[in-house]
C-alpha cells in the first residue's frame, strides 16, 4: 500500500512538472496574438495560401522568421506584388513587428505558402502550424481550411 502511495506522488511530480512546462509555453506567446487564421486550399496537390492577423501586444520588437506543419513539406513566407500588370510572388524571409503594430497576411500582400501536403484535406479541416520567431520562440496556431472562393478582406 505504501509503494502505491509513492507512485501516486511521483506521478503527480512528473504531472505537475509537464503542465507548468506547457504552461510556461502558453505564457510565452502571450504577447503575440494571431486571429483569422485561413488557408485557401484548392483540390489536389496544388500549394495553399495561408493568411493572418500577427499582432505583437509586447514591448519588444520581434522577427517572425518562417513556419512549420506536419501536414505540408514546406512552408515559405512570401510577399505577392504587381508590376507592369504582371502579378509576382517573392520569397521573405523574415518580418519584423514592432510593439503595439499588427502584420496582416492577405490576399494580394504578405501570404504563407504551404507547399506539398503529407496527407489529404478538406474543407473545414483545421491544420496546426508553428510560427517561428527569432530568438527560438515559437507559436502554435491552428488554420482553418477553406475554400478560395470562400476568401473574402480580413
Amino acid at each position: 500500500m505504501a509503494r502505491q502511495s509513492t507512485r501516486r506522488v511521483s506521478y503527480r511530480q512528473v504531472w505537475s512538472v509537464l503542465v507548468f512546462t506547457l504552461m510556461a509555453g502558453v505564457a510565452h506567446g502571450n504577447d503575440l496574438v494571431v486571429t483569422n487564421a485561413r488557408l485557401s486550399l484548392l483540390p489536389g496537390g496544388t500549394p495553399g495560401a495561408g493568411y493572418f492577423r500577427l499582432h505583437n501586444a509586447g514591448d519588444k520588437p520581434v522577427t517572425l522568421v518562417g513556419a512549420d506543419s506536419d501536414a505540408f513539406q514546406s512552408l515559405e513566407m512570401h510577399m505577392s506584388m504587381r508590376n507592369d500588370g504582371i502579378a509576382r510572388m517573392k520569397p521573405v524571409s523574415k518580418l519584423g513587428i514592432a510593439p503595439g503594430e499588427t502584420l496582416e497576411f492577405a490576399p494580394g500582400g504578405y501570404h504563407l505558402m504551404f507547399m506539398k501536403r503529407s496527407h489529404s484535406l478538406a474543407m473545414g479541416d483545421e491544420v496546426a502550424v508553428v510560427l517561428k520567431f527569432a530568438g527560438e520562440r515559437h507559436l502554435p496556431v491552428t488554420f482553418d481550411v477553406v475554400s478560395p472562393a470562400s476568401m473574402s478582406p480580413m
